[in-house]
């Protein structure tokens, strides 16, 4: 067997376009995730109950049903349903942002459920609404708690958004399987797509690791 991994410096635009388009949709999925899930978390803890279980349906349906089927069908039928076309990377962007939405709101949901009733109390105490002692007392403790949580789906949805290569969305796993037909060279692009992955996920890893010693919940 003969290597030839000069294929992979040739086609280095196309790798490197593709790991600008995968870090994007990473950033703007988790940029519409992250609200996403404080408003649905809301949704979910609210006293009144169609707006509870809209919440809740939410949650157990997009945490349950599989990222490339949402992938698939927000590609092929919502376009039907609504009859307008939607481009490649609005699709995967949509399909990931509602299943990240729905991890992120339990993680939101489990910070708020961790702060005590003690801190409630207090800034009703005080003379605060709930609304005021919510935004000004409990959010700002259950966000510093959920942050190795939310680091977390970041790092999934980071390997996730290769999902999306399926419907033609030039990320990194795109363009490589687009080199690895044009070069017939399976292993060096293979190999070459692992070794980078890598190379982008590890310091995120490594990241999540150091978050989850300096602010998870040790009491």
């Amino acid at each position: 067997m003969t290597y030839d991994w000069s294929v992979i410096w040739q086609y280095r635009g196309a790798f490197l376009s593709g790991v600008g388009t995968t870090i994007l949709l990473s950033v703007l999925t988790m940029a519409i995730a992250l609200p996403g899930g404080v408003l649905i978390m809301l949704l979910r803890r609210s006293p009144i109950a169609p707006v509870a279980f809209l919440g809740t349906a939410y949650v157990e349906f997009f945490r349950n049903v599989p990222a490339i089927l949402l992938v698939y069908w927000t590609f092929y039928v919502l376009p039907i349903i609504a009859s307008i076309d939607i481009p490649p990377f609005t699709t995967g962007l949509l399909a990931l942002a509602l299943s990240v939405t729905a991890y992120n709101a339990e993680a939101f949901r489990a910070g708020v459920s961790s702060i005590r009733q003690g801190q409630w109390n207090a800034g009703l105490a005080l003379g605060m609404t709930r609304s005021q002692t919510f935004l000004k007392i409990v959010l700002p403790q259950a966000v510093s708690r959920v942050v190795p949580a939310i680091a977390n789906n970041w790092v999934s949805l980071f390997k996730n958004t290769s999902l999306v290569s399926v419907i033609a969305v030039g990320d990194l796993a795109y363009n490589a399987m687009q080199i690895r037909s044009q070069t017939y060279r399976i292993l060096e692009v293979l190999t070459a797509l692992a070794v980078i992955y890598w190379a982008l996920g590890f310091p995120q890893a490594k990241l999540v690791d150091w978050l989850q010693k300096r602010y998870g919940v040790k009491e």
